[in-house]
């Protein structure tokens, strides 16, 4: 059998490769940019072949038909949950799988296995859903077996919904929609894996669909409770219940941020709620799903826990840096009595105009040091931003202990108080993400 993943270096589609590869199954493996996925493949790449497969330039059925054979399964797991562009989710969930389909169909390939969503439907009211519903619908229709997976929320500590759930269940004071009573039904990566394993060995000979869930519904603000427990919390968050309308226009705002897990579609997903019976599913696995009450192992809660809290702390930290930055700026240049500032100049030697100079200069330079702190990515911050503050810093720093030692002892600390500054900063920056080295982008061109 060889098995053959698109999208694979998703976050379901590396899962997958990982389980077929340690069975010793031969892979075909698509991605965008496949260079850069099979270096950072985590499993064994001799049974491993890359294929060049952008789903947003709808690669064509012949484009798929010279690269599978029969016999072969074929599982589905490109997807994105939010659009980056104008006509994604139609491109990606429906008109490049219609075309995969007819593809497989034609060269008899043995199963077709596409991963859904729990809710995907024509006439739903996510675009999201309805592009997936579009696919299933097509893949129905075609002339090959095909299993359709519908997913519930799945946890993984590596995806981009758990680590979104943990950081909301450390949090003391959560204010969820409706208070978090909306049905969830969440499922465990390693027993979504293990689902679609027990598919393509067993090969089934007509098309079905199927729910992979967890053993139960729960609701939201129990589902996060219960996070927090294994987190080592023991006692429940306090919940405000937040009105639809205030939680989609908060929503509508966190949109704009492209980093966001969180958008008008998303909400409008979570608000429908998200649960089915896992019969099917418990028969496949030859077990009941595991339990969202044991997603997080012993061994690794602490370490999960600290993830969850600093995902959180640390966009708090910066904008507190970056307002410390504005307000020394909004000080210097008029609140503060400018001729004491005057005053302090010149017992570091700096009279006159120089003095008037460097005050305005040194203002102005605050307030771009605040500003560089909320706009610059995070590569030019790491490069530049931090480095610079703490270089200015220890300046300040050095030259008001060398002309006024006497700030070492004031009761306010104004010189004390740069040491948890300095080592805030100090955090943020070895916090940046590595500064990966510019991607090379491998496009599928129709005229190949």
């Amino acid at each position: 059998m060889r098995v053959v993943i698109v999208g694979a270096s998703g976050f379901l589609g590396r899962a997958f490769a990982e389980a077929f590869a340690e069975r010793g199954t031969s892979l075909l493996c698509t991605a965008r940019d496949p260079v850069r996925a099979s270096a950072e493949a985590t499993w064994p790449q001799a049974h491993t072949a890359w294929l060049a497969a952008d789903l947003m330039q709808v690669p064509p059925a012949s484009f798929w038909a010279a690269h599978l054979r029969a016999g072969d399964v074929v599982v589905n797991a490109a997807g994105v949950l939010r659009e980056r562009a104008a006509g994604e989710f139609d491109a990606v969930h429906h008109r490049a799988p219609v075309q995969l389909f007819d593809a497989c169909a034609a060269a008899g390939v043995a199963l077709v296995i596409q991963v859904s969503a729990l809710g995907a439907a024509v006439d739903a009211r996510s675009a999201y859903h309805r592009s997936k519903g579009e696919a299933d619908r097509h893949l129905r229709q075609c002339r090959v077996a095909s299993a359709i997976v519908q997913p519930s929320l799945v946890w993984g500590d590596e995806g981009a919904s758990a680590q979104l759930f943990a950081m909301l269940a450390v949090m003391p004071l959560l204010a969820l929609p409706g208070g978090g009573r909306q049905p969830l039904q969440p499922v465990h990566l390693h027993d979504v894996v293990a689902g679609v394993v027990a598919l393509a060995e067993a090969r089934p000979a007509r098309s079905r669909t199927i729910a992979f869930v967890g053993p139960a519904p729960v609701r939201f603000d129990d589902y996060l409770f219960d996070l927090r427990r294994q987190l080592g919390h023991a006692r429940r968050a306090w919940v405000l219940p937040l009105p639809e309308g205030l939680f989609r226009f908060a929503a509508r705002i966190a949109g704009h941020w492209k980093g966001s897990f969180l958008d008008a579609e998303t909400a409008g997903m979570l608000l429908d709620g998200n649960a089915a019976p896992a019969d099917d599913f418990t028969q496949w696995l030859g077990r009941a799903p595991r339990s969202h009450r044991a997603f997080v192992p012993a061994q690794g809660a602490e370490a999960l826990r600290r993830g969850a809290w600093l995902r959180w702390m640390l966009p708090l930290l910066r904008w507190s840096v970056a307002l410390v930055w504005i307000w020394t700026f909004v000080v210097s240049i008029g609140l503060y009595p400018r001729d004491q500032s005057l005053a302090l100049l010149a017992r570091v030697g700096a009279e006159g105009p120089l003095a008037e100079w460097l005050l305005n200069g040194a203002a102005l330079f605050d307030l771009a040091l605040g500003i560089g702190t909320i706009a610059l990515s995070a590569a030019w911050r790491a490069r530049l931003l931090w480095p610079l503050q703490l270089g200015l810093m220890a300046f300040y720093t050095a030259a008001i202990t060398w002309a006024m030692p006497e700030f070492w002892l004031h009761p306010f600390g104004p010189l004390s108080k740069n040491l948890p500054m300095a080592a805030a900063i100090l955090l943020l920056w070895c916090m940046e993400p590595p500064v990966r080295p510019k991607e090379t982008r491998h496009r599928w061109n129709t005229s190949s």
